[in-house]
């Protein structure tokens, strides 16, 4: 129950920090942080929850990563489908947090895109599905190269947290404006929920493709047991 509870914890903060910056805090247009400001939020929020819960847990705080991690031989099957589902948790309430809040803004009618993600016409650049998709395939999988060369026994553990924070930075600075950055489904899931309209119909996408890169880094990794270990 610790390792589930820290993970509800640990995708609630990021979603409510990452996302919540990009509602609240990206939209001004002489004083609003911007895609930099977005990108460093996300980052931020794995990284500070790493430290504070990755010793229970391992931070995950996203179902591909639970994936990508069983895929490589470090992270148990039986524990996977309650991982995911702490997840969700923690993500749809700080959706609903975030919800609340945006509700009492004068003059408040509707969320919105929500930070949600999308392809098409809901992507930020009008990016095509093929191109979100190979985008949010690509980066998810490096992400799980990042995560599991940096949790080897041989890399230094205590830049752990940093390297990934920092990594997951550049994922946002490369695909904000391709598909508003999910490699994340909880966070995609919960987004889209709350935005409605065509968002929840392109869920699958933000399923699909994270879920596939991070199972085939696990793999790749696995076999080349250089990460692994």
């Amino acid at each position: 129950m610790k390792k589930l509870f820290a993970e509800f914890y640990g995708t609630f903060w990021l979603v409510f920090g990452g996302c919540g910056s990009a509602v609240f805090a990206a939209a001004y247009s002489e004083l609003g942080i911007g895609f930099l400001g977005v990108a460093l939020a996300f980052g931020l929020t794995v990284l500070t929850m790493a430290y504070a819960v990755g010793h229970i847990s391992g931070a995950h705080f996203n179902p591909a990563v639970s994936f990508g991690l069983w895929a490589a031989g470090r992270f148990e099957a039986k524990n996977l489908w309650g991982y995911i589902l702490a997840q969700l948790l923690g993500a749809l309430v700080a959706a609903g947090t975030l919800f609340l809040i945006l509700s009492g803004k004068p003059g408040f009618e509707t969320v919105g895109g929500f930070a949600s993600n999308g392809y098409g016409a809901l992507s930020l650049g009008g990016f095509s599905m093929t191109s979100v998709l190979i985008a949010e395939f690509v980066l998810t999988a490096f992400f799980l190269f990042i995560i599991l060369g940096s949790t080897s026994k041989d890399a230094p553990s205590k830049f752990v947290p940093i390297a990934i924070g920092l990594g997951l930075t550049l994922i946002h600075l490369i695909s904000i404006p391709i598909s508003n950055t999910s490699v994340n489904p909880a966070r995609s899931t919960s987004q889209a929920l709350f935005a409605g309209g065509d968002y929840p119909a392109q869920l699958w996408l933000f399923w699909l493709a994270p879920i596939a890169g991070a199972i085939v880094a696990g793999l790749i990794c696995k076999a080349s047991k250089k990460c692994c270990n």
